[in-house]
C-alpha cells in the first residue's frame, strides 16, 4: 500500500519529468557514430494509416509471436500474472524507433512497479531485430517478430499500414485480458510517456 501512495505523490510525478528528459537525452545521445550511421531515415510518412479493429474494454486478441531469443511467447501466458503493455513499431533501423525502445530500459522499474510486461512487436524478421537490437544495446522485455504470416498480430488489432509496416502504437492490458488504454500515434513520433504512466495508473 505505501508504494501505491509513493507512485501518486508529487515527488513521483517529479521524477517522471526528469525521467522523461533523460529519456529523451539518453537515448539520443548514447547510441555509437557506427550505429547511427546505419540507421534509416524515411522521412516524414503519414500519420496514421489504418482502421483500428479494437477497442478499449474489449478482450485482447491472443498470438503467439517468435521472439529473438529463440522461444514463443503467448499474450495469454501472462493472464492473471502481469498486466501487459504491447508496443508496435514500424520498423527496425529507422530514427525513432530506434529512440522509443531504448527509453524503456531507463524506467524499467517504473513497469516493475504497476507488475507490467512490455511486449515489442515489429514486422521485421527475427535476425533484422536480432541485429538491431543487439546494436542498440540490451533491452528488458521481449522482442518479437510479426514478420509471417506478414502482420498477421498488427492487422488483428487493425493497426497495419498499407505499405506494410505496422503503426507506431500502445495497447496496454489488465491482468484479465482486457484493454484499458490504446494510442495509435503519429507513426512520426514518440509516444508520450506520460500518457503511459496515467493508463498504468488506472490499472490499480
Amino acid at each position: 500500500m505505501k508504494k501505491r501512495s509513493n507512485m501518486k505523490s508529487p515527488i513521483f510525478s517529479c521524477f517522471i519529468a526528469v525521467t522523461i528528459l533523460a529519456m529523451t537525452v539518453t537515448s539520443a545521445g548514447a547510441l555509437s557514430d557506427a550505429y547511427k550511421e546505419n540507421i534509416y531515415n524515411p522521412g516524414t510518412l503519414k500519420p496514421i494509416d489504418s482502421k483500428l479493429k479494437v477497442k478499449v474494454g474489449q478482450l485482447a486478441p491472443d498470438f503467439t509471436l517468435p521472439a529473438i531469443g529463440g522461444d514463443k511467447v503467448t499474450l495469454g501466458q501472462y493472464r492473471a500474472k502481469r498486466n501487459v503493455m504491447l508496443t508496435f513499431i514500424p520498423a527496425a533501423w529507422t530514427p525513432v524507433c530506434s529512440d522509443q525502445w531504448p527509453g524503456y530500459n531507463i524506467v524499467e522499474d517504473l513497469f516493475a512497479a504497476h507488475e507490467t510486461m512490455i511486449l515489442g512487436i515489429s514486422v521485421d524478421n527475427l535476425p533484422t531485430l536480432f541485429s538491431w537490437t543487439n546494436q542498440m544495446g540490451r533491452l528488458w522485455f521481449p522482442v518479437l517478430s510479426d514478420f509471417w504470416p506478414h502482420g498477421k498480430v498488427a492487422e488483428r488489432y487493425g493497426i497495419l499500414r498499407s505499405d506494410g509496416v505496422a503503426e507506431r502504437a500502445i495497447i496496454i492490458i489488465d491482468k484479465q485480458g482486457i484493454i484499458r488504454y490504446i494510442d495509435v500515434h503519429d507513426i512520426n513520433e514518440r509516444p508520450p510517456l506520460e500518457g503511459i504512466v496515467r493508463a498504468l495508473e488506472k490499472l490499480k
